[in-house]
């Protein structure tokens, strides 16, 4: 294992009040976003959406890492500069996602599966070699009166953990990233219980797999209601639950703890952000950031629309999106910085 490059990357990745950028949208996914805003789905517009992403002027003073998508690693901008290297300029580190979406789990009807172990080894040797030194696999857990089953949880952990050991072995650090869905009636006592049982299992799966804890983030889901409760929860039910969780399963080995927005609002996931440091500053054994995606992104995708004359426009609004999840790291942000 190369311990010092891990442990450099793991404290660069959470140095100061930064944070990462999920940009790792799957094809489907990223054709679905365009969609909704009128982007022609092609390779192209993939391609300059994800430079004006990584050449947004600024934005290395709030990232820290940003997760590409297999598609993206390859690019490069109009000038011919890599993608990577753009990164890396910017002082951002390059990481990867590795995992190849899901598929139902056999034997277990309406639970999934994430694929991508088979050839994980030669993959993760060839990032390396494009300069990934971090990489993301996510886990997909359901909730409904039934589910999630035991099983299903097992097997989803059991194959983050076997993932974070080959990770490790190749100098990339893990990012396991187990989700307990928004979607459903539930309410946030049941995402507590099914977010803690998860995230144990995940430890005990880890643990069996002898991954390290000093050199892996934890990407988790923050603890919320699900979408058609009819009852919201508040910012400070929400952050004082979320951390709760974590206190109750996460080892203090752990460097530290990357939020996923998991459809939440720009505002929102900000807002909860905020105020897990508003209460928890100084409290915690790890560190506390986020890895948004959309929570950052769609803003500025919503004013590009795929046109070059909105690009400094877009750029501005991704970088005040990215600065706001930095003053809530330092539990600063309020609503009226909405405005400026």
């Amino acid at each position: 294992m190369k311990t010092k490059e891990l442990a450099h990357t793991v404290k660069a990745l959470f140095a100061g009040d930064k944070g990462l950028l999920a940009m790792d949208e799957s094809t489907h996914t990223i054709n679905k976003r365009f969609e909704e805003v009128g982007i022609p789905t092609t390779i192209e517009y993939h391609r300059a959406y994800r430079e004006l992403i990584v050449t947004t002027p600024g934005l290395g003073k709030c990232l820290s890492g940003a997760i590409l998508y297999d598609e993206t690693i390859y690019q490069s901008t109009k000038a011919g500069v890599p993608f990577v290297d753009v990164l890396k300029q910017a002082g951002i580190i390059p990481g990867i996602k590795v995992d190849e979406g899901t598929t139902d789990l056999a034997g277990f009807p309406g639970e999934s599966i994430t694929l991508g172990l088979d050839d994980l080894r030669e993959r993760l040797d060839k990032y390396y070699k494009l300069g990934a030194r971090f990489a993301k696999w996510r886990a997909v857990i359901n909730i409904n009166s039934v589910l999630p089953t035991r099983g299903s949880i097992e097997a989803n952990m059991h194959a983050l953990a076997r993932y974070a050991a080959q990770c490790q072995e190749a100098g990339i650090v893990p990012i396991v990233e187990p989700e307990v869905l928004m979607d459903g009636s539930h309410n946030l006592k049941k995402c507590f219980d099914v977010s803690m049982k998860v995230q144990h299992v995940l430890f005990d799966q880890l643990f069996a797999q002898n991954v390290n804890l000093k050199y892996l983030i934890l990407k988790p889901n923050m603890i919320l209601p699900g979408l058609s409760n009819p009852k919201p929860a508040t910012i400070d039910q929400v952050a004082e639950a979320t951390v709760n969780c974590l206190l109750q399963s996460v080892p203090a080995a752990v460097p530290g703890v990357a939020f996923l927005s998991g459809g939440q609002s720009p505002e929102l996931a900000t807002a909860h952000l905020n105020a897990m440091h508003v209460k928890f500053k100084g409290k915690l054994p790890w560190a506390l950031t986020f890895s948004f995606a959309r929570a950052i992104q769609e803003p500025a995708m919503e004013v590009w629309k795929g046109k070059d004359e909105n690009v400094a426009a877009a750029q501005k609004i991704l970088y005040h999106r990215a600065s706001l999840d930095n003053a809530a790291r330092r539990g600063e942000y309020t609503p009226e910085m909405e405005k400026s």
